[in-house]
């Protein structure tokens, strides 16, 4: 229980962290929030509790995969935004885009062969 905490404060520390810098510069919060902290995370924790390096391969290449739809996301937010809808419907909007992204990035992944999670 103890170790799971540590693994929550530290995560929420992190997040908190980029979220107070994107305050004062929108540059170095983007710089930060671009890179994959819940992925790095994820990958330390999963060595950390299992050392399975197959494990965290399949998860590498599987994040790889799962990346690429999840760009919709910083496509269509600040288009909508621009468009002067407001953030909350322009957000529930642009999340809405991205599950279609992740099901049909799923969709064609089977259709090609390609197993996310090798």
């Amino acid at each position: 229980m103890l170790y799971n905490s540590i693994k929550i404060l530290l995560s929420a520390i992190i997040i908190t962290v980029v979220s107070v810098v994107s305050k004062s510069s929108s540059f170095w919060g983007s710089i930060f929030a671009s890179i994959p902290l819940v992925s790095v995370l994820a990958i330390i924790w999963l060595y950390v509790d299992t050392k399975n390096i197959s494990k965290i391969a399949d998860l590498s290449y599987g994040i790889f995969w799962m990346v690429i739809p999840s760009l919709a996301l910083f496509i269509v937010l600040p288009l909508l935004l621009k468009l002067k809808l407001s953030f909350w419907l322009a957000l529930f909007i642009s999340l809405v885009v991205t599950v279609i992204c992740y099901f049909l990035m799923i969709f064609l992944l089977k259709k090609f062969g390609i197993s996310s999670a090798n």
